[in-house]
């Protein structure tokens, strides 16, 4: 009965929301990172986009009023992670903040003494555990374009990770997934990273990933989209953490392989 009902309110969302045809053509040819899609994948990859407008509102800041190709700009990128997931991953937020480009973020802390800081940082991204996501359009309308940059997947990499919590790199697991593997394949690479970095080499990885086990999780989930064949080559083992946990593979998908 209950299968049935949510059955019924989806097939209702998707009337009452139906994004207009030629936008969603429009954004979709606009975006490299969907390409390789087949027709199966982008039917579900636009049903998922039009529950995801439906439920969470995209809201301006910074002067920024958000039109509809906007939103479909943010959500059909945003639910490319989530394909084979569903929408229950991004449960317990519902607002996406737009900046025109990028914005101030204001954090308070306290030190070990009991003292109060705050920081201010420019910032292109930010997810807030039981809150928002804030994006920067300009830094939106630059992601897509399978050369490893995707400010979206990466924010929305780190509500995933939220999904149990703080954001530390190891968001829940599916049933049959190693959470020791899990654990070797992605600090083994973070580790690795970090000492390329020490040593004054150049990392095969975007240094950002380094910040924290949480940033790499994000960054190697934009690779894994973006640049898949580059992650697979090297970092294999989180690759295929990754394919497990994501439950696609953008490389075999790109490359023409069957899947």
């Amino acid at each position: 009965m209950l299968r049935r009902l949510r059955q019924w309110r989806r097939r209702r969302l998707l009337e009452r929301h139906a994004l207009p045809a030629a936008v969603v053509a429009e954004i979709y040819g606009q975006l490299p990172v969907l390409a390789s899609l087949n027709p199966s994948e982008r039917e579900r990859l636009v049903e998922l986009a039009t529950l995801f407008l439906a439920e969470k509102r995209v809201i301006g800041a910074g002067g920024l009023e958000p039109d509809l190709g906007m939103a479909v700009t943010v959500a059909l990128q945003a639910c490319l992670p989530v394909l084979n997931l569903g929408l229950d991953w991004y449960r317990g937020f519902t607002t996406i903040i737009l900046y025109p480009g990028d914005f101030v973020a204001r954090h308070h802390y306290q030190d070990e003494l009991g003292l109060e800081h705050l920081d201010e940082l420019p910032m292109v991204g930010e997810a807030w555990e039981g809150g928002p996501v804030v994006l920067s359009w300009a830094d939106v309308a630059g992601s897509g374009e399978l050369d490893g940059f995707n400010v979206v997947i990466h924010e929305f990499a780190h509500k995933l990770d939220m999904c149990n919590g703080e954001a530390n790199g190891h968001p829940p697991l599916h049933e049959g997934m190693n959470r020791q593997a899990w654990t070797l394949a992605l600090s083994g690479a973070y580790e690795a990273l970090c000492e390329t970095l020490d040593a004054g080499e150049e990392p095969a990885l975007d240094p950002y990933a380094a910040e924290s086990p949480a940033e790499f999780f994000s960054v190697v989930s934009e690779a894994f989209f973006e640049l898949p064949g580059g992650l697979a080559e090297v970092c294999p083992e989180v690759y295929r953490q990754l394919v497990l946990f994501y439950r696609q593979d953008p490389w075999r998908r790109l490359s023409g392989r069957p899947v």
